[in-house]
């Protein structure tokens, strides 16, 4: 029950204050993390999409 919870507590969070993470990693990096949460989400898409495949 604790695998399923606490995963789900911590995207909760992220979801919750990611305006403020990104406007902290931009002040940072000035870079957006949105682009770089896209990439990361096309190449898992793709990575399951390959794996289906073979």
């Amino acid at each position: 029950m604790i695998k399923f919870v606490i995963p789900a507590i911590i995207i909760f969070l992220i979801v919750l204050f990611w305006e403020k993470i990104n406007d902290k990693i931009y002040q940072k990096f000035k870079i957006r993390i949105n682009y770089i949460g896209i990439l990361i989400l096309i190449f898992i898409i793709g990575t399951i999409l390959l794996l289906l495949y073979f």
